[in-house]
């Protein structure tokens, strides 16, 4: 395992620290792949950078950990998640049926609640269009998963909505791979769009098919890249 080095983009903490506001911080560092899978957390390189002790930091950590990011092994330490095959699976499986709940409860809502919820995904969908000239892979990894978060989010549950969150942060350890099952950007924009169209038209039965096939196809596409 590789042992953990200062980060490019870590920065001592502003104001008065928190374990939250180092746990974002770590987070992004991760999914931005400042730090890199299986990777080892140094705490005492950490602490010191962050310039804080380390009991914050060992929550921050322990966040993580609970979010999927982090993996503790007993007696080695704490490290980065390497994304296996049977990871990729797992993520997907809860994310379909996470999704393909909160679609159909949508359509059960009110025809303003729906509209609204399209709406939202419309502008997701074109900030995504825009990227197909120049593509910036992380950019569109946090699109896509804020075009999934959007869905989620338009059923108001809140517990859903908090459960999807690690879900999202789980699945953007994917973002190595993903410009792999992608090489035309056009393609992973019509996907989307087909689930928007979907949702407008109020097809419940051609809606939830549509998300069960984006998921699936993301299982086979990641794993084959993976054992590429």
């Amino acid at each position: 395992m590789r042992s953990m080095e200062a980060p490019e983009g870590l920065f001592a903490l502003e104001g008065r620290p928190t374990a939250q506001l180092i746990a974002d911080q770590l987070r992004e560092q991760i999914l931005q792949g400042f730090i890199r899978p299986g990777q080892q957390i140094n705490e005492s390189l950490l602490a010191r950078q962050l310039n804080k002790s380390r009991g914050p930091l060992r929550e921050a950590l322990q966040r993580l950990c609970q979010e999927g990011l982090l993996i503790s092994r007993r007696n080695h330490g704490v490290f980065v998640l390497e994304v296996e095959a049977h990871d990729i699976k797992e993520i997907y499986e809860v994310r379909e049926f996470v999704e393909s709940a909160a679609a159909s409860r949508l359509l059960d809502d009110s025809p303003k609640q729906i509209r609204a919820g399209c709406e939202a995904l419309k502008e997701i969908v074109g900030e995504m269009a825009k990227q197909v000239a120049a593509p910036d892979w992380q950019t569109i990894a946090r699109l896509d998963m804020k075009f999934h978060s959007a869905l989620v989010a338009g059923m108001g549950n809140s517990r859903f909505i908090r459960l999807y969150k690690t879900l999202a942060a789980e699945s953007r350890m994917c973002i190595p791979y993903l410009e792999a099952c992608y090489p035309n950007v056009d393609v992973l924009v019509q996907e989307h769009q087909n689930i928007l169209d979907l949702l407008e038209a109020g097809d419940r039965q051609g809606l939830l098919k549509e998300i069960k096939w984006h998921m699936q196809k993301a299982i086979q596409d990641l794993t084959n890249t993976l054992q590429d």
